[in-house]
């Protein structure tokens, strides 16, 4: 392995500098025992692997029982009196994650739901035009991937940008790639395997300069990373409740500007109006984001979903990127002072709490790990970490050692 040190980079945590936050404590540490406490995960294992999963929490565990007691309890009557709320909270919190308001936050059980309720609104908006193209980059999460090259059949254009290392995508190849036959601009906040942040407000400037649309997929950095989905003036971001907002699987969302004024072509119950005068010769959608609401909503899984959400907002997502980002320099600087050649953005600004080293059998290291009560997950040939709120150096270190005997 390469010998790479990051030490003295700047936003990289030195040795002297982790004993000094060490000593006057991380963002966070005053509450770090209670905030624990929280997931009982951490007092069984050193978890490392938030953006696959974030850790189930207490919180959660009690809201979803609160669901299946009122089921018990009121059966169907739940919906009208409390579910509907339930939902309604959710919407609200993610928005909050995003500095966005309620009503521009639709619920989905998936990012793949949404981008397909998106994109069935713009082809239709730019049917029998010379708007034929989607752009995305070879780094993108494939979900996203796979819904567009499946429309190929239907005369869509896709263009995947590639990256010259890997690990980003110049703004530049993306500039080039959209023009005036772009209907849309479908890429990530922050890609999944190399943790490379994409500046979103100049992708938002770019896609709009050519009157194309832009769809922002935060999945990967919503609940690390502060977002405000306001200043960046995206026209569609997707997220979801699975993994830095603690929520578990089954809940994401869509946000959708304001200034957006597309109507949805597969339009559910949820979606218009006067949804509860169960009327089906009213389609008349909804003014908000909500008319691209598919169907009923999982309301046991949005019980699950609260309390991941309550928990990030309760500590302050501004506060979470900051002991994140520490704890992810820490691990680039421990790593590399054993030799591992770390997959990053050569700009420190531009990474996340995502770190990922190379390995000459990542698999192996990650099962290597896993049976030492270690969780990490990989990409390829990459092992990756990605450390949250409820980590501590202590996790960093346990974690660095095990991967040493690998």
């Amino acid at each position: 392995m390469a010998k790479q040190d990051i030490r003295d980079e700047p936003g990289s945590a030195s040795p002297a500098a982790a004993t000094a936050v060490a000593e006057s404590g991380l963002p966070l540490d005053d509450r770090i025992e209670e905030l624990r406490g929280q997931f009982p995960i951490l007092s069984r294992k050193t978890y490392l692997n938030s953006n696959s999963l974030g850790a189930l929490s207490l919180r959660s565990v009690e809201e979803r029982r609160r669901f299946e007691e009122l089921w018990h309890e009121m059966g169907a009557g739940a919906w009208y009196e409390i579910w509907v709320a339930k939902l309604e909270e959710v919407r609200t919190s993610f928005g909050q994650t995003i500095e966005a308001e309620a009503d521009t936050v639709a619920l989905m059980s998936s990012v793949s739901a949404a981008v397909s309720v998106i994109w069935g609104a713009i082809a239709a908006r730019v049917r029998g035009t010379s708007r034929n193209k989607v752009v995305l980059t070879e780094l993108d999460f494939p979900t996203v991937g796979h819904h567009f090259l499946s429309q190929r059949a239907n005369g869509l254009e896709v263009e995947i940008v590639p990256s010259p290392d890997g690990i980003h995508v110049p703004l530049e190849s993306i500039r080039d790639a959209v023009d005036e036959r772009t209907a849309l601009l479908a890429t990530s906040h922050v890609f999944f395997t190399s943790g490379n942040t994409q500046d979103a407000a100049e992708l938002t400037r770019m896609a709009h300069e050519v009157g194309s649309f832009i769809l922002l997929d935060a999945y990967q950095s919503n609940g690390q990373l502060a977002i405000d989905s306001n200043a960046l003036d995206v026209d569609f971001l997707v997220g979801g409740a699975l993994k830095w907002l603690c929520g578990g699987p089954g809940m994401a969302y869509l946000h959708v500007n304001p200034k957006v004024r597309l109507d949805p072509v597969t339009l559910s119950w949820f979606g218009v109006q006067n949804q509860f005068l169960f009327d089906i010769r009213d389609a008349t959608p909804r003014e908000d984001a909500r008319r691209f609401e598919l169907g009923t909503p999982a309301a046991g899984v949005a019980y699950t979903a609260a309390g991941g959400l309550s928990i990030v907002l309760e500590y302050g997502i501004a506060a979470i990127q900051r002991r994140n980002r520490f704890l992810a320099n820490d691990l680039r600087a421990r790593l590399s002072d054993l030799g591992y050649r770390l997959h990053q953005a050569s700009d420190p600004a531009a990474r996340s709490a995502l770190v990922l080293v190379e390995h000459e059998d990542a698999a192996a290291a990650v099962r290597h790990l896993g049976a030492r009560d270690v969780i990490v997950d990989h990409r390829g040939p990459l092992v990756r970490f990605s450390p949250h709120f409820y980590n501590t150096l202590d996790d960093n270190e346990r974690a660095v050692a095990a991967l040493s005997e690998t």
